[in-house]
């Protein structure tokens, strides 16, 4: 990723002027690896053919615009997170959009300072400089640069690193008092992890994307349609160049927002209609149109598309009576019994010793396989049978069989391990554990807009 340089410059002296205009400077983004692509017009809502109402004109006090509790957020504080959201993102500045940055701008300051008089309690939990640097670093370090030349772009356009630095105290003082308070809320436990292991076996035959996603939460910006205007402004921008991954860590609610807006891999049917219908219409490399949802509006980004897992893989243990498929019916319906009735007490565990002390029976560990790959008389049962039955009598033409099906996953290099998704689950916690945080911290404040 290169450094963008946007009219950052007439930004600010329009923001300190208290006009909208601002105009777009000659050149284009560079990306942070793919940019978003080109636009999908059939994936989620045409643009709308009428003009929109014009925007109101954007003016800015220079005293206090808001008060959250004692604290108060001045008209240089909006300002100035308003050039870092622009120069972050990449968007360029236009007459439409800065409102949209504007109230972007302003519920960060208003969470930010929630959040600083919650870690202020905390006295043992203190942000040092050199955490602030290590931030600084990474950051510079994702846009291709190093952190000097990083925070000098930031500071050419206007942006005090002052404030730069004490945002991110602020954040890095957030995240660390989050996973201190609640990581062991977040914790998930092994049947969980088995449970979304099967989700995944369950579906990996079927259609699978991966997906960047921004999604713009219609309580936070001022309403659906105040939603939906800012979602085409964004797309838009990103069409013509501002990365996807800088556009969703400013602007998106989602909780994949700090990671780019990297949703990973989805698997048709478990998202909501509306999205589905943009990942069936996207291809790789393109952009939706705005999606509108129930409380709020998604922009996908359709990064990558499969047909699912190559294999399911399947282990098996039988208990067998050998019976060549010349013997009589007779000794079929014998044997056919005997296994019948010792069904019931067998398990995963005690199969191979049970038939190791029964005379004419043989146990035998299949190990795992691909299911594509066993008898088909097995397949059926490997396929649908629960982990940890025991199956009805099977026939082949080597004799019966009971079939015990002890454990099924998918195969191939891009399905997760249990570890990856005991820290995908775990994640998703403490992010919801997060938000519902702050949502109440909110809910407690007073909090003024002048």
């Amino acid at each position: 990723m290169g450094l963008m340089r946007i009219s950052t410059a007439f930004a600010v002296a329009a923001l300190v002027a208290g006009s909208a205009v601002a105009q777009t400077a000659p050149g284009q983004a560079t990306a942070p690896g793919a940019a978003a692509g080109t636009l999908n017009p059939t994936a989620g809502q045409q643009p709308v053919t009428a003009p929109l109402p014009p925007q109101p004109e954007f003016k800015m006090a220079d005293g206090i615009v808001a008060t959250v509790n004692d604290q108060v957020i001045t008209g240089f504080d909006l300002r100035q997170r308003m050039l870092t959201t622009i120069a972050m993102s990449q968007v360029q500045p236009t007459e439409e959009n800065i409102p949209a940055i504007q109230q972007q701008a302003l519920q960060g300051l208003i969470e930010e300072r929630l959040q600083a008089a919650e870690i202020a309690k905390f006295e043992t939990l203190k942000i040092t400089d050199a955490e602030v640097d290590e931030e600084i670093a990474r950051m510079a370090e994702e846009a291709g640069t190093t952190p000097q030349a990083y925070v000098e772009f930031l500071t050419s356009g206007g942006i005090r690193a002052e404030n730069l630095r004490e945002q991110l105290r602020t954040e890095i003082g957030w995240r660390e008092l989050v996973g201190g308070r609640f990581n062991s809320r977040s914790r998930v436990s092994r049947a969980q992890v088995q449970q979304a292991l099967r989700q995944v076996t369950e579906t990996a035959s079927k259609p699978q994307y991966l997906v960047g996603e921004i999604y713009l939460e219609a309580a936070r910006v001022g309403g659906q349609q105040q939603a939906m205007n800012g979602a085409e402004q964004l797309v838009q921008q990103m069409v013509q160049g501002a990365p996807f991954q800088a556009v969703a860590r400013q602007f998106s609610a989602a909780p994949s927002a700090a990671r780019g807006g990297d949703a990973g891999w989805l698997v048709q049917g478990t998202v909501q209609p509306e999205l589905q219908a943009a990942l069936e219409a996207l291809e790789v490399g393109q952009l939706s149109r705005p999606i509108p949802v129930s409380g709020g509006v998604y922009i996908i980004y359709m990064r990558d598309k499969r047909s699912g897992a190559a294999t399911n893989l399947v282990s098996l243990k039988q208990a067998m009576i050998e019976l060549p498929e010349t013997a009589p019916p007779a000794d079929v319906a014998a044997a056919t019994t005997r296994l019948q009735t010792l069904r019931g007490s067998l398990t995963c565990d005690n199969i191979l010793q049970r038939t190791s002390s029964e005379a004419g029976l043989l146990g035998s560990d299949l190990g795992e396989a691909d299911v594509a790959n066993l008898a088909p008389q097995f397949q059926q049962v490997a396929r649908s049978a629960e982990i940890g039955s025991v199956s009805d009598v099977v026939r082949t033409p080597l004799g019966v069989h009971l079939v015990a099906v002890c454990g099924r996953r998918a195969g191939g290099a891009d399905v997760p391990t249990a570890r990856e998704i005991e820290g995908r689950l775990q994640n998703q916690n403490l992010a919801m554990l997060a938000r519902r945080y702050l949502r109440d911290l909110r809910a407690d404040a007073l909090i003024e807009l002048k």
